[in-house]
């Protein structure tokens, strides 16, 4: 089996974000970037079928130079390659167009992305590669089983999951539930030389119009002053005759 791990390179959540140029503009000064949660647990998955069953494991990402060390802490995690299609990620689509374009040449049976990305949430990039190419596609997967070229998906819904059986090419938006968060693999030194001598091929991008752009940013307004109470009188009588919510 040949698996293709979809890596988003975003912010830190513990980084304090800023924007420039009239807030049209992230800032990336002083910003440490990670691998987007969700593709973490896609790639343990990944990691999973290599060891159990002698996939190989290909991690991608759509960006420019500066996405290079995440892609290398995947393959020190244990991906065998690397890909990073030299062009910003600007929009759900544009990536999309792109991630198909090296997925349909790569032959890939299982491709393996985050049902969403922290940084811009739009959750629209799984779904739009698995119409590209023509494959299945599970979203808000919580578990995967695979056997020959048939597989096992259990996913996420409203007041509950739901259990799927479908067949490869397959491709799934994962999240936290795939593996357990104790699963997660932190690099070792031995993983780290290792990843020295693995492949990073940069492929040039084809084009793909954008959908969508940025207007601006905005950050969540400051919270107000907290008003502490003494007593359930006291705090009644705010919520009724200031708050005005009872």
């Amino acid at each position: 089996m040949k698996i293709l791990v979809c890596i988003s390179h975003v912010p830190d959540t513990t980084s304090k974000i800023n924007f420039t140029e009239g807030d049209t503009k992230f800032d990336t000064n002083g910003v440490q970037f990670v691998i987007n949660p969700n593709d973490e647990f896609g790639l343990t998955r990944a990691m999973w079928f290599k060891e159990k069953q002698g996939a190989t494991v290909h991690v991608i990402n759509v960006g420019g130079p500066e996405t290079e060390p995440t892609l290398r802490k995947a393959l020190a995690i244990g991906a065998d390659e690397a890909i990073r299609i030299n062009t910003p990620a600007t929009d759900g689509f544009s990536v999309a167009k792109q991630l198909a374009n090296i997925a349909k040449e790569g032959g890939y049976n299982l491709i393996i992305g985050g049902r969403e990305s922290i940084d811009y949430n739009g959750g629209m990039v799984p779904g739009m590669l698995a119409k590209l190419i023509g494959a299945n596609f599970v979203n808000t997967c919580i578990g995967l089983e695979v056997e020959g070229d048939n597989a096992t998906a259990i996913r996420e819904i409203d007041g509950g999951k739901e259990t799927l059986k479908t067949s490869l090419p397959l491709v799934i938006g994962c999240q936290k539930g795939l593996v357990e968060e104790s699963d997660l693999r932190i690099p070792n030194m031995r993983g780290i030389m290792q990843a020295r001598t693995k492949p990073l091929n940069v492929k040039e991008a084809i084009d793909a119009n954008s959908e969508t752009n940025t207007v601006s940013f905005e950050k969540p307004a400051p919270k107000g002053p907290v008003k502490l109470v003494d007593s359930v009188d006291e705090l009644v009588n705010l919520l009724h005759n200031e708050a005005k919510v009872i």
